[in-house]
């Protein structure tokens, strides 16, 4: 016979069979004894919270993360052996179920998995705190002492909160003497914060419990009160005695916050926290929702439009024009539309700059290159309130206003760069500075300039110092920077539009798929938290970037000539404009705006779908011709857009 079990009549063994012996005839060996499970348990296994039965495992029995290993005892019962994950989970669910109120089934969550919310003697040290058991606080708080994390005035800092909350508790109850007392015997002998012993001495002298309250800032005593006290004791014992208050919410709202950073379309406000969004999907905003549609046209101005700006509330826009004349439009915040308020007129070389001084209340606008004149407009009156010309040779084709809004700097490529104030009075000057575009920091003191070296320096009126802050390998055309008063926003020469870290003077972003050569093109920060940017283009397009990201999210269509300048709403952050060679200025807004308008719209293809259009002195009704037109003044040399414009907006 072979040694081995006959194939025809194999022995199979209980599973529960503790028999060792083997059998001769079916040639059956003695197997080894069993191996003992280990029974010792490691304290900081037991302080993370998991009684001893689940903690241990054989060591040829790994845990892998998120797994979960059952074993069948001699008694028959399952034994769950949790991985660390799984620890930490099921103790961030038990936490949220007491936070709601359901202390019931938490307590069977930790009885069935055999974890512990906290550690035993910081369980204890909470409820004493809670019910305002001082004595018995002060004893836990010496058991914990080993567990304490961060510096060794932990347990002096945790003392000192614990004396303070007992000490306007006394005083609060009227209990001066037991106040005084824990003042003289128990604060002051821990020589800590000498300060707000101080402080908090000053107390005694209030008249009712109200006043105390308001003075110190303190909620009164109850349960309200000694949660914030344990809230900031719990900051000093490490999460595996303790778990943080609120610490699954506190994960939720951060992969929310992730979320929306990951979002390329979020532009509109969510309040703070989870309550206000599903956590069953991941958060993502449509494309609808961003201001990716033409709702509307507008077709009062006779030449190309260099510039548009928004008002600082967002009610108002302001729209410069080669034909000499600057428009102001009221903004409808319920349509995202705007209609004709006030033509400004008398510029007399075109309008290529417009700047709303800080509360709205003044609008600069200066010229082209050739233009030796600033013109300031009261817009509270719409009048003109004074025209600057300080020489006929100057250049004042850029301008920015200081916040206080007193005060302004304008200059130009032929060596002008003055400070005014609102009379039109030069405060200071520099001498020899060709600038392309200038703007005001929020110091008030220091001016950007970009000037014709390609470089943007710093310029400071008080010290009259300067320094560079970066250089660009080819011209910088315009600039603008973010509210934070960090980043800016450079429109270089043959290059398109470049994002830079003024503090760190590094260059963060290069964005894709703008037409810039030499034209002058004004690119801005918008939306909400301004996390987007749009500039216009040669090839007639506007072009949207999320700010990290140097790939263009939405290109929109629509326009026939070079897109100048592009303003997105401060306030509404779902209204965008673009102005165009082509002599009109568009409204975006998302899809859902269209209906709002009552206008068919026009989207990314830029075929006229019957967006609304608006048209004065410049346009008579024949809009349908004008864009028959626009199809061969698309390939004209520039300068001949005029007669187009002209000759679309004449009566038939």
């Amino acid at each position: 016979m072979k040694w081995g079990r006959s194939k025809s009549n194999p022995r199979r063994r209980s599973d529960s069979s503790l028999d060792s012996k083997g059998d001769s005839e079916d040639g059956g060996l003695d197997p080894p004894p069993r191996k003992k499970s280990r029974t010792s348990i490691e304290a900081t296994m037991q302080a993370n919270g998991c009684s001893p039965q689940l903690q241990h495992k054989e060591k040829d029995e790994p845990i892998t993360k998120g797994e979960t290993q059952i074993k069948t005892e001699a008694n028959g019962e399952l034994e769950r052996i949790f991985s660390k994950t799984d620890q930490d989970i099921v103790r961030l669910i038990g936490q949220h179920l007491k936070s709601i109120g359901l202390q019931q089934t938490a307590d069977m969550l930790m009885k069935e998995s055999g974890c512990r919310l906290d550690h035993p003697a910081a369980a204890k040290f909470r409820q004493h705190i809670m019910d305002g058991e001082w004595s018995k606080a002060d004893n836990d708080l010496n058991e914990l002492k080993p567990l304490l994390e961060k510096s060794s005035n932990s347990l002096s800092e945790m003392k000192f909160l614990i004396l303070e909350q007992k000490y306007l508790e006394f005083l609060e109850d009227g209990r001066v003497l037991d106040a005084l007392h824990v003042l003289r015997e128990e604060l002051t002998p821990l020589q800590h914060n000498t300060s707000r012993v101080h402080e908090i001495s000053s107390f005694m002298m209030c008249g009712a419990p109200e006043e105390l309250r308001t003075v110190a800032h303190w909620e009164g005593k109850g349960e309200v009160s000694r949660a914030h006290l344990m809230d900031q004791l719990q900051q000093f014992l490490p999460p595996s005695i303790m778990l943080p208050p609120r610490r699954l919410h506190a994960l939720l709202s951060q992969a929310v916050e992730l979320q929306k950073e990951k979002c390329p379309y979020h532009n509109t406000k969510i309040e703070d926290g989870i309550e206000n969004i599903s956590l069953l999907v991941d958060h993502r905003c449509s494309r609808k929702e961003f201001p990716c549609e033409t709702i509307q046209v507008l077709n009062d101005h006779c030449d190309e439009v260099w510039y548009c700006r928004f008002s600082p509330d967002g009610l108002k826009l302001a729209t410069g024009s080669k034909d000499t004349t600057v428009i102001i439009w009221d903004v409808d915040p319920d349509t995202l539309t705007c209609t004709h308020r006030k033509t400004l007129e008398g510029h007399s070389y075109g309008v290529a700059f417009l700047a709303w001084s800080p509360d709205g209340s003044h609008l600069i606008a200066c010229g082209p290159e050739d233009c030796p004149e600033l013109w300031l407009w009261n817009m509270e009156t719409e009048e003109l309130r004074v025209k600057l010309s300080h020489s006929p040779d100057d250049s004042l084709t850029s301008c920015s206003w200081h916040r206080d809004g007193t005060r302004f700097v304008t200059g130009g490529i032929r060596g002008q760069f003055y400070q005014c104030d609102l009379s039109g009075n030069v405060l200071d000057s520099w001498e020899g500075v060709r600038v392309n575009s200038l703007w005001c920091r929020s110091d008030g003191k220091s001016v950007l300039a970009a000037d014709t070296h390609h470089r943007i320096r710093t310029y400071n009126f008080e010290d009259l110092s300067d320094a560079n802050i970066l250089l660009e390998d080819q011209p910088v055309v315009t600039f603008c920077v973010n509210d934070s008063d960090r980043l800016a926003l450079l429109n270089v020469a043959t290059q398109g539009v470049h994002l830079w870290d003024l503090e760190d003077r590094v260059l963060l972003r290069k964005f894709q798929g703008v037409t810039q050569g030499h034209f002058t093109i004004h690119s801005c920060f918008g939306g909400l938290n301004q996390d987007f940017i749009a500039s216009g283009s040669e090839d007639h397009k506007v072009y949207v970037w999320h700010i990290k990201r140097e790939r263009p999210i939405a290109t929109l269509s629509g326009h026939t000539r070079t897109v100048n300048c592009v303003s997105w709403n401060p306030v509404y952050h779902k209204m965008m404009v673009s102005a165009s060679d082509d002599c009109t200025v568009r409204i975006w807004a998302p899809a859902d705006m269209l209906k709002r308008s009552g206008s068919g719209g026009e989207g990314l293809s830029g075929n006229t779908g019957g967006a609304e259009e608006s048209s004065s002195s410049c346009s008579n009704g024949h809009s349908s011709w004008q864009a028959d037109m626009s199809s061969y003044r698309t390939d004209l040399p520039r300068q001949h857009s005029f007669f187009f414009c002209l000759l679309g907006n004449l009566s038939l």
